[in-house]
């Protein structure tokens, strides 16, 4: 029985895909990559969720609200 959160087997799943595309091309920033991807779609949807009030997102989130901030901005997430 696989016991995987179904997050983590997307993930699982894409990221093999992408290193078969690369046919033997050696993978770069691969780590940062992933994190690119991911972080910002978190940040929408948990922002969307807490009514786009950052103190209510960061505490979702487990994360200071002066980071969640920071990372909105990096994202070009602010209205």
């Amino acid at each position: 029985m696989n016991n995987k959160h179904p997050i983590t087997e997307c993930i699982e799943t894409q990221l093999q895909g992408y290193l078969n595309d690369l046919k033997g091309t050696p993978p770069n920033d691969i780590y940062q990559m992933v994190l690119a991807v991911v972080e910002k779609p978190v940040l929408e949807l948990v922002m969307q969720h807490a009514k786009h009030n950052q103190s209510l997102a960061a505490q979702y989130l487990g994360i200071n609200r002066n980071t969640l901030h920071k990372k909105l901005v990096e994202h070009q997430l602010l209205k």
